[in-house]
């Protein structure tokens, strides 16, 4: 297969894919960053916003690796594309809520999407690269997705500091309208060319598939550990990651159209990043960038903390933001990479929609703790929390972090790729 190597990392169906990527979460991180002050605009209180994010991570739990399951077995295009037209669906509820309580319905209808559209979007990347170019291949992958977080934060606060709330969202909702057609059509291609998956959903093929994951899981080794770790490391971030921009208009006193920009430094350093992450994982193995992510996310969690109060210091913020989103886009493609390795190919959907349920199901009342550590023990009492945790994340990542050798070898291209390979276009 000499001519696999000469084709570009990025396939043509590859670019496509990542193109309708990049108008589903435009809409999304247009007004992700901001939900809290939503919530807020609609009367909820501190604790009402911890009790929000908690409640809403409950559906996402029962349906990830149903997700994952239905990706593996029907496609990965025909998966996203069904769970598109649930995405566009859950903009209804968020423009028409007149209370915060509204917006669980909007978060109920969008888990749907996410939990086909997540597992199958990095399933999708692994099969479309060699385990010799993963890393790079997610890499630059997520450097191109993450002009989601250039544009769609600060157009989020400009449209919302100038018309609200929700003339900002009907503008996410369309972005994410145009996401689906593409989908919708990528879908029908697929089905056409006899691309997805024969698989039927059964119970006895979500039992067989389940029971090899949970043989994984139980075993003591690589994945048990990347669930544990990552277990309790997802806990600290859900501790304090809904509420910092609470925390940045006021604490920060920063307004809307500023935690836009700050996120959007965010997703500019995190791009920057990614490429060099995909190299590092590639050329030293997954657990160093990982590793290095980490320490980069405590470090900056420390300095948004530490922050003096005072217009002269918001400047500071941008900085904050810009090391965690080298720490992630370092750790990112690595982190992938890693998990699409340690499972067999034709679970890889399940994997990924098993490895956000096991998260999730940990760090499900995090939200409401943080909120309520907030009030408690002082604003940064939650950030301090997450900052500790992250970095002690470390010391197992760098000890159990590690392929067998025998899993490391180079393995065949999927027959995907190889169908997809010679009608590459660039």
């Amino acid at each position: 297969m000499e001519t696999i190597k000469k084709q570009p990392l990025l396939s043509g169906i590859l670019i496509l894919f990542l193109t309708a990527m990049i108008f589903a979460n435009i809409g999304g991180s247009m007004y992700d960053g901001l939900l809290p002050l939503y919530l807020k605009e609609l009367n909820a209180g501190i604790t009402d916003i911890g009790l929000f994010f908690t409640l809403s991570s409950v559906v996402p739990l029962l349906l990830q690796i149903l997700g994952g399951w239905v990706s593996d077995s029907l496609g990965r295009l025909k998966a996203i594309a069904i769970g598109s037209i649930f995405g566009t669906l859950a903009y209804l509820p968020m423009l028409l809520a007149d209370t915060w309580q509204w917006l669980l319905l909007a978060t109920a209808v969008g888990a749907i999407a996410r939990s086909l559209v997540g597992p199958s979007f990095d399933a999708f990347i692994a099969e479309h690269s060699t385990e010799q170019n993963r890393g790079k291949v997610y890499g630059i992958s997520q450097a191109i997705f993450m002009i989601v977080m250039v544009v769609g934060p600060p157009l989020g606060g400009l449209l919302t500091t100038k018309y609200g709330f929700k003339w900002m969202l009907f503008i996410a909702g369309v972005f994410y309208f145009i996401a689906m057609l593409i989908r919708l059509s990528m879908a029908r291609e697929a089905a056409k060319g006899e691309k997805a998956n024969a698989d039927k959903l059964t119970f006895e093929n979500l039992k067989t598939n389940f029971g090899t994951m949970l043989g994984l899981i139980f075993s003591g080794g690589l994945i048990t550990w990347m669930l544990i770790t990552d277990g309790l490391r997802d806990t600290s971030f859900q501790l304090s990651g809904t509420l910092f921009p609470v925390y940045m208009q006021e604490i920060g006193g920063l307004n809307y159209q500023q935690i836009g920009w700050i996120n959007s430094m965010f997703g500019i350093f995190m791009m920057l990043s990614t490429i060099p992450g995909g190299w590092l994982s590639d050329k030293t193995g997954e657990r160093f960038p990982i590793a290095l992510g980490m320490i980069l996310l405590s470090a900056a969690l420390v300095i948004l903390i530490k922050i003096p109060q005072g217009v002269a210091y918001q400047w500071l913020y941008y900085v904050g933001w810009a090391v965690a989103g080298l720490g992630a886009g370092i750790s990112g493609p690595a982190y992938q990479s890693l998990i699409s390795k340690a499972v067999p190919e034709k679970q890889r959907g399940l994997a990924f929609g098993l490895f956000s349920t096991s998260l999730g199901v940990v760090s499900l009342p995090a939200p409401w703790i943080g909120s309520q550590l907030w009030d408690n023990f002082g604003p940064t009492f939650p950030f301090t929390i997450t900052a500790t945790v992250i970095l002690l994340s470390v010391i197992p990542i760098w000890l159990k972090f590690k392929l067998p050798k025998e899993d490391s070898s180079s393995q065949p291209v999927s027959e995907e790729l190889k169908e997809e390979i010679p009608v590459v276009t660039n």
